[in-house]
């Protein structure tokens, strides 16, 4: 069964390391256990804050049961296409199973961490009537389940198929990554659109109309809106990251088994079981003291420990393992004055850590409530609605070109440390910068996850009515947490673009494969000189855009339908009076970064001033920073978090279907009806999203 222990190239120690790497990914599976036993264990308050709780768990569960029902057929189908898109039998009948294998453990990560973060919300709301410190400990446990998820399956998806099929690996890996890649984007879409659309229209109502606070539960929307913050940024999050998890994997084993042979597949693993021990142990260390309610300091501590637990590891284990007795005399830099070691895989994963910091801190810089820039967009309150979006506008787009300069950097670190080597090696190292970044996905999740369980602990408190000290212990986690879901949102898309360009790394691999071609002969035929190459660029360019606009518009077209729900329901006196419960690649890299952080400097600029700068809530300047937070969260919370997904369902796409494209000669009728189809179904999604739903219509003809 298992490939590899069989095959007399694997040497004792790599065989014994594969084991130990799966053990790792089920001891990251088994901390998730102990973290949940040790949350749900926790109090959850009064009747009232269950109640509230519950309904939001419930909402929950059935916007992703009807998610997953809705997509349920395609993934059939498609893991069937998928098996004759591979040559072998054995490999066709791995992929589809990988894609299938991907997909489940995409929505199980979505949906069992989406549930613990729908119960630890109430656990933390009542833990804020006692105490800060034990707040916070619960909702980054909370948050932690959700990414040591991730980090297990990820790592004990992966692991096991490459012991099962060895050096062929990575073609049944390309079906495992695609199926987490396509739940990662149904997630994202589906979860951003309804969150947004909930949050949008009852802050219009609530907030502009009826001038009732955040979270009111006279508002109709405001379960919706808390339902919301767990399929989008939860569940969402959660996938999208596993997406990435898997195809830096499905590239560092291509690129290096063609660089190092097993050595350059083994080690990637080997990194993403350090990450899995550095993960636990830096999590574990989110503490804060009561006097102190430094969670933000906290919460850069335990990622800044995990990272420096990762490097450690790394260079260990590269001391250890990277020695190649045949290699040709390296620079001492290289092989610290020892014959044969090769630690440039070391260093360009620590390129990796380091961009990880990077965009954690200069996110942080654009988002947080106490840095200028959020400060620069609350001053702007003060003189109307309009220079407070300018503003916002003008910090996203700066905070987009901080972000592709620190990622550049680390593409060109990369590239450094491999210059003058094959071209091979170089895209290897790229593609060990992506698993470096990505090392620290149990931290990266439990920021993120850390966010919407604050966000509806401070939605319950408003609701319950807590005292005034709990209320703001509430709200001080609720800034925190819209920090972090910004740093991840950031992290998240960098690994996306890292993962995209080690993508057409692999892909020129590939086509080098298929071709009978070296990698240096198939370079010169993508140069951007050649006119269909240009064209290509031109039409990938453009795709974010139109991308964006049909997420925007359905969170437009969703948010009208709720404002309209919200209104009819206002107009009933009981609801009113409380006495009645209402009813319910670069283009792309660029615009992500854009919308999400200016979304974030929005979101917490309105958080500042509710804080009592500039007149506090109600006034003028209020009402400015909720239109700047309105028009914000669409873009943070559906169309840039989109993007990422997005790009790599590209890459994957196109890996996938090289087999098929070069099995056709240029000009073969096959492929042109392939390109009719393609655009036909583009042309059909198009006309769909701009058409009106038939309640839209019907609330239109009323009010006409």
């Amino acid at each position: 069964m298992f490939t590899v222990m069989a095959d007399p190239s694997f040497s004792i120690w790599e065989r014994t390391a594969l084991w130990s790497v799966l053990g790792i990914a089920v001891l990251g599976l088994l901390y998730a256990v102990f973290l949940s036993v040790e949350v749900l264990g926790k109090d959850q308050g009064t009747e009232a804050m269950r109640r509230v709780s519950r309904a939001i768990r419930v909402g929950a569960n059935a916007y992703l049961n009807r998610q997953f029902r809705a997509i349920a057929l395609l993934i059939l189908v498609l893991a069937g296409l998928l098996y004759f898109t591979a040559g072998e039998q054995h490999i066709a009948i791995g992929r589809a199973c990988a894609f299938l294998m991907g997909s489940i453990f995409s929505a199980s990560v979505g949906f069992v961490g989406m549930n613990l973060a729908v119960q630890g919300n109430v656990r933390v709301a009542a833990a804020s009537r006692t105490s800060f410190a034990e707040a916070l400990k619960i909702a980054y446990r909370t948050g932690t389940i959700t990414g040591m998820l991730t980090d297990g399956l990820g790592l004990l998806g992966g692991t096991l198929i490459f012991m099962v099929y060895g050096e062929q690996a990575y073609e049944v890996l390309l079906g495992f990554g695609f199926g987490g890649t396509l739940l990662a984007l149904f997630m994202r879409v589906g979860g951003g659109i309804y969150t947004k659309a909930a949050d949008v229209g009852a802050d219009l109502v609530g907030k502009f109309e009826k001038n009732i606070p955040e979270d009111d539960p006279r508002n109709a929307a405001t379960i919706a809106d808390n339902v919301g913050d767990n399929v989008g940024d939860c569940a969402g999050m959660a996938a999208d990251i596993f997406e990435s998890y898997e195809v830096t994997i499905v590239s560092a084993m291509i690129l290096g088994w063609a660089s190092f042979g097993h050595k350059g597949v083994i080690f990637p693993l080997l990194v993403r079981a350090v990450g899995v021990l550095s993960s636990i142990v830096g999590t574990y260390l989110v503490k804060t003291s009561e006097e102190a309610r430094a969670a933000m300091k906290a919460i850069h501590l335990g990622f800044t420990v995990s990272a420096l637990v990762s490097i450690v590891g790394f260079c260990v284990i590269g001391y250890f393992y990277l020695r190649f007795p045949d290699a040709a005399a390296l620079p001492a830099w290289v092989s610290l004055g020892i014959s044969g070691l090769d630690m440039r895989p070391v260093w360009t994963t620590m390129v990796g850590i380091g961009l990880a910091v990077a965009i954690n801190y200069l996110t942080d810089y654009f988002t947080a409530p106490e840095k200028p820039p959020v400060q620069f967009v609350a001053r702007a309150t003060q003189t109307g609605h309009a220079t407070t979006i300018i503003n916002g506008l003008a910090v996203g787009l700066e905070s987009s070109v901080w972000a592709i300069l620190v990622i550049a950097l680390a593409v060109f670190g990369s590239f450094l440390i491999y210059q003058g080597t094959n071209p091979t090696y170089i895209a290897y190292g790229v593609a060990m910068c992506g698993i470096g970044m990505l090392t620290l996905t149990g931290n990266n999740i439990s920021m993120d996850v850390f966010g919407p369980v604050s966000d509806n602990a401070n939605g319950i408190g408003e609701m319950v009515r807590l005292d005034k000290r709990a209320r703001q212990t509430l709200a001080d986690l609720d800034a925190c947490g819209n920090t972090t879901k910004a740093i991840t949102k950031g992290i998240a898309i960098g690994s996306a673009v890292i993962a995209a360009v080690s993508l057409f790394n692999a892909f020129i691999t590939d086509i080098a494969k298929f071709t009978g071609q070296t990698y240096e002969a198939i370079v010169p035929l993508l140069s951007i000189s050649e006119p269909l190459v240009f064209i290509g660029f031109l039409i990938g360019g453009a795709v974010p855009f139109l991308f964006s606009s049909m997420t925007i518009r359905a969170v437009g077209r969703a948010a009208f339908l709720i404002v309209q729900e919200v209104r009819a329901q206002f107009k009933d006196k009981a609801i009113w009076e409380g006495t009645k419960t209402p009813g319910i690649i670069l283009s792309g890299q660029l615009l992500a970064v854009f919308m999400a952080n200016a979304g974030g400097a929005w979101d917490n600029a309105k958080k500042f001033v509710e804080d009592g700068h500039y007149g506090g809530k109600g006034s003028e300047a209020h009402k400015a920073s909720i239109t700047g937070d309105t028009v914000g969260d669409p873009l943070k919370d559906t169309a840039g978090p989109a993007l990422n997904p997005l790009i790599k369902v590209m890459n994957m796409v196109a890996l996938l279907a090289l087999p098929f494209i070069v099995r056709y000669e240029k000009g073969n009728p096959v492929i042109w009806l392939v390109v009719l189809a393609g655009l036909v179904v583009l042309g059909v999604v198009i006309y769909r999203s701009k058409q009106e739903s038939a309640e839209a219509l019907k609330w239109q003809a009323a009010a006409d």
